[in-house]
């Protein structure tokens, strides 16, 4: 709630309003601390489990691009925008 002058229409006073409890309990709080607790351990075992099969994708990734490098050959000169003038 905001208190204002109406001459000066200045802030006077304020109330904040009330804040809604997060937890109606302890045991409620408990509880959603070791979920999000479980929730961050499962991401960083993903962000692991990735990792450790990073190599493996980015070598793929390479002979794939390879294998399309030597399918399509190079075909004349490349072109520069100085060419193109």
């Amino acid at each position: 709630m905001l208190k204002i002058d109406p001459v000066s229409r200045s802030v006077i006073s304020h109330t904040a309003a009330p804040r809604k409890k997060t937890f109606d309990d302890l045991g409620a709080a408990a509880r959603a601390l070791k979920e999000q607790d479980a929730r961050r351990e499962s991401l960083f075992a993903q962000s692991v489990h990735a990792e450790k099969n990073k190599d493996d994708l980015m070598a793929k990734k390479f002979a794939e691009a390879v294998k399309k490098a030597k399918e399509s050959p190079l075909t004349g000169k490349p072109l520069r925008d100085f060419d193109l003038d």
